[in-house]
């Protein structure tokens, strides 16, 4: 099993999580989260944002779906054709256990 943990712009969001589940991943946790990438922020005028709002979106999927998945989030939270500075970044990392607590089973 692995976590996906992809950090997106907001106005990102609800076309990720549709596609997401167009492609019967429905199973997502969404988080407000506020922090900067390498650009340090940004400044608008005189204003410098040093926390900018973003959107944590977490899955915990089976090996064999994370590349699908990964896919599906690349495509839809970049902006434009190319993408720019601020689209997000995705973090995958292992995960060793997972239960369900009304059953207690483990697993998905």
């Amino acid at each position: 099993m692995l976590m996906i943990r992809a950090i997106i712009r907001p106005e990102k969001v609800g076309v990720v999580l549709s596609e997401m589940l167009s492609a019967d991943y429905s199973a997502v946790t969404k988080l407000d989260v506020y922090g900067r990438g390498k650009q340090k922020g940004i400044k608008v005028g005189d204003v410098h944002y040093d926390e900018i709002p973003k959107v944590m979106l977490l899955c915990i999927v089976n090996d064999e779906d994370k590349d699908d998945i990964v896919k599906i989030i690349m495509k839809n939270a970049k902006t434009g054709k190319d993408g720019t500075f601020g689209d997000g970044r995705i973090f995958i990392s292992p995960v060793e256990e997972a239960y369900t607590i009304s059953t207690g089973k483990p697993g998905l």
